[in-house]
């Protein structure tokens, strides 16, 4: 058993709760730029005063329309301004905010709202509230259904004109560090979603850690574009830090859009899932060779992973050191001005990134600090940093938390980040839970210095007919690192070997035909057994095979003639491979993997 702990940075006492941060930048930072809130494509400065009074009113109009302490309020809405406005009026009026996806569907709505047993909901769109009057029939507790694209901010803040200030700040007060801040779903990979239940202690501390880890970016003046689903607990903690820290906030959905976003609203740094950086790659790779400079981009790539690489043995030598900086004029630079052109970092969580594409943004100068959490540890409970970066691991444990490998390699959190309880869950809240630590149930490897290097899922692990445990997710990572790769999911429980379901970046796709020759109407299925994507695929096979042992190894791939979605049930909201749903839906392609 190995153990590593972080000394807590500054601790959180009793009596303090996330609204507080509101209005203690309001009082001291008044004209500071909280936010920059886009506008008909203009983006404007909201400062911390002018948030402040507008959390206020809406809090006072929920106090208004009968909203107690304590009552849980589910927020269903893309990423938008409105939806950190809410979360902090929620919390000012003392209750407890539910998120949803904007994603999800009736029965998923259904299950959040009425296992949270809500008094209210906010709603962004027609839509939204078309799903939630779908089952509203069955949710008896909910009073109250608000609609953001119905001016919803509007009326509360004219029904709480009424409610005096004072009022409302004596209620904010009465809420305490151990109290209740937000019940968060799971994404359910495994069966219905847990609601994880977070204190503001909990968020308080992660906000701390956050801001411990990354001092050099969470500075007052610089600035933070969130574009992932707020609903998920890593881009709402991110997004709580820096308005803690003073670093101005803006918010998109519009992925589509986002190059252009990135560009009007020039970050300092960024939060994403690996997914992102991968399509950053594969965007800048297709359009090179597409535009016949693949070979400058292939030179530029061996040369910003060489770079990087470089700074873990003494630093770059002098050829090294020229040719980067001939690169960084031709092509880094240009990759850096598609982040905006200010972005010095980003941070990553959610899945491994993968050591060649850590090393390329790197080397680049845009590092990437990959994390490890859950929702149940407030997100990063991990984190690598500038000042301890090391490629392969998610960092070490963030400030006040402690990480242990149990004997099975299993890995065991414990701080102030970590969760209480699953609401309305004793069972699974003991089964998750011993003397304070976490069971992840990931499985990880912790050195010496107490870099953290995650290896697998525990209840993921395959057994093979010959008795053989096989990780997936690494195969599964490393294969994906491939730019004509969307997603991969490794098979083989109680099989002879080892297969993988391999899908195609929809993307990437047309590039690849274009170069190689094919028909432009020519789909996935059309050439699922062409010599020559079968072979790219391959290497990629190849690549994944070569840290593993032979009985570990991938030996039969399938190409399926579509990619895994959130509609079909196969994936997550934040992209987590529901196993069993692609094993239903897939049965056909897995059997015939044994049968070739």
């Amino acid at each position: 058993m190995r153990e590593y702990s972080a000394p807590a940075a500054n601790p959180v006492t009793d009596d303090e709760n996330l609204a507080d941060v509101v209005w203690a930048n309001a009082e001291r930072f008044s004209d500071v730029v909280s936010f920059r809130r886009q506008v008909d494509g203009t983006w404007l400065d909201v400062t911390a005063k002018d948030f402040a009074a507008q959390v206020l009113a809406v809090a006072k109009g929920m106090a208004q329309a009968g909203i107690a302490p304590g009552d849980r309020i589910g927020l269903m809405s893309k990423t938008r301004y409105e939806w950190t406005l809410i979360d902090f009026a929620i919390w000012a009026a003392g209750a407890v905010t539910v998120p949803i996806y904007d994603t999800s569907s009736a029965e998923q709505v259904h299950w959040i709202l009425s296992d949270s047993a809500a008094k209210g909901v906010f709603v962004e769109t027609d839509e939204h509230l078309a799903t939630l009057e779908s089952v509203k029939g069955r949710l008896d507790g909910l009073e109250h259904t608000w609609q953001i694209d119905a001016a919803a901010v509007d009326h509360l803040t004219e029904q709480g004109a009424e409610l005096s200030d004072d009022d409302l700040h004596e209620r904010r007060r009465t809420v305490k560090a151990g109290d209740l801040a937000t019940i968060v779903y799971t994404s359910g990979t495994t069966g219905r979603p847990k609601g994880v239940e977070l204190t503001h202690r909990n968020l308080l501390a992660e906000i701390r850690a956050d801001i411990a880890a990354f001092p050099q970016l969470m500075e007052q003046g610089n600035s933070l574009l969130v574009f992932l689903p707020l609903a998920h607990v890593l881009a709402r903690a991110i997004a709580v830090t820096a308005l803690s820290a003073r670093v101005t906030l803006g918010h998109t959905s519009d992925v589509k859009n986002l190059v252009a976003d990135l560009g009007t609203f020039r970050p300092t740094f960024v939060v994403a899932v690996p997914r992102v950086f991968e399509k950053v790659y594969n965007s800048a790779k297709q359009k090179a060779h597409g535009d016949g400079k693949g070979k400058i981009f292939d030179a530029a790539e061996a040369t910003a992973v060489a770079y990087s690489q470089a700074q873990d043995t003494g630093g770059a030598g002098l050829g090294l050191k020229v040719k980067h900086a001939l690169f960084d004029k031709l092509v880094f630079s240009k990759l850096r001005a598609a982040l905006g052109g200010r972005c010095v970092a980003a941070v990553s969580g959610g899945a491994p990134l993968g050591v060649r594409l850590a090393h390329f943004f790197r080397g680049i100068g845009v590092p990437v600090f990959e994390g490890y959490g859950l929702t149940e540890t407030s997100a990063a409970a991990c984190v690598g940093t500038q000042d301890g970066f090391r490629v392969g691991t998610v960092g070490r444990p963030v400030a006040g938390t402690s990480v242990r490998i149990a004997d099975d390699g299993e890995i065991l959190l414990k701080g102030d980040v970590v969760f209480g309880g699953y609401f309305n869950n004793p069972e699974a809240t003991a089964e998750a839970l011993e003397d304070g630590w976490f069971h992840t149930g990931d499985l990880g490897e912790l050195d010496n210095d107490g870099f953290l290097k995650i290896t697998g899922r525990k209840k993921e692990i395959i057994v093979t007919a010959g008795g053989k445990n096989v990780a997936p997710s690494g195969l599964e990572d490393t294969i994906k690192a491939s730019p004509l790769v969307s997603q991969a999911m490794v098979v083989g429980d109680q099989r002879p070997f080892i297969g993988a379901l391999i899908t195609i970046d929809e993307e990437y796709f047309p590039s690849w035909k274009s170069q190689h020759g094919k028909p432009s109407d020519a789909s996935v299925s059309d050439l699922a057994d062409d010599a020559e994507l079968r072979a790219e695929i391959q290497t990629a096979v190849d690549q994944a095979n070569s840290a593993v042992s032979q009985a570990e190894a991938i030996k039969k791939f399938t190409i399926l003639s579509k990619d895994f979605t959130e509609a079909g049930g196969e994936i997550t909201p934040s992209l987590k491979l529901k196993r069993n749903i692609v094993n239903k839906n897939y049965a056909t392609d897995i059997e015939a993997l044994y049968k070739k």
